[in-house]
């Protein structure tokens, strides 16, 4: 039983620490490729929670070891502020009046194309009418226009398109 709780604590630091170092893009933006990987990434972990044991109580002490583990963290992110930076990082200044901050662009591999994406979705149709765009620790894009009087943050969704094909 131990065991099982043990490696169900480490299993989920790994993947909590993985996605984290992927970037908060990631969590926003699932394309078809990204849930494909965490379908996968399900599936592989699993074995490494419950070893040999693959009975129901198994299974119900690796679901609790992991709300357990979640909560434990969820409360030491809402009370400790290094914590809560080093798991979720910082928001990123992307654009500050209407002008592109490549270098963070950069550091968080985004592309022109997706962050014009991000401004038109927003009701935004130049990049350079944007007077501050910032990607959240959440992934979303928040944006704020007409004189920083328009502030707009809008979940990316997949697509239509996207999800029928899964």
């Amino acid at each position: 039983m131990y065991e099982i709780v043990v490696r169900s604590v480490i299993v989920y630091l790994f993947i909590v620490l993985a996605l984290r170092l992927f970037g908060k893009k990631e969590l926003s933006q699932l394309s078809v490729i990204d849930l494909v990987l965490v379908l996968l990434i399900s599936n592989s972990v699993q074995n490494a929670m419950v070893g040999n044991d693959s009975s129901l109580l198994g299974g119900l002490i690796a679901a609790a070891s992991l709300f357990g583990m979640n909560w434990i963290l969820k409360n030491l992110i809402f009370k400790s502020e290094k914590i809560n930076a080093f798991i979720q990082g910082n928001p990123v200044m992307l654009i500050y009046h209407g002008r592109i901050i490549q270098r963070n662009l950069d550091r968080v591999k985004m592309s022109h194309e997706e962050l014009e994406a991000a401004a038109r979705e927003h009701g935004v149709h130049s990049l350079s009418d944007v007077n501050l765009a910032v990607l959240e620790i959440d992934g979303n894009i928040s944006i704020v226009s007409n004189d920083f009087k328009h502030r707009t943050i809008k979940k990316r969704r997949l697509h239509k398109s996207l999800i029928n094909e899964v």
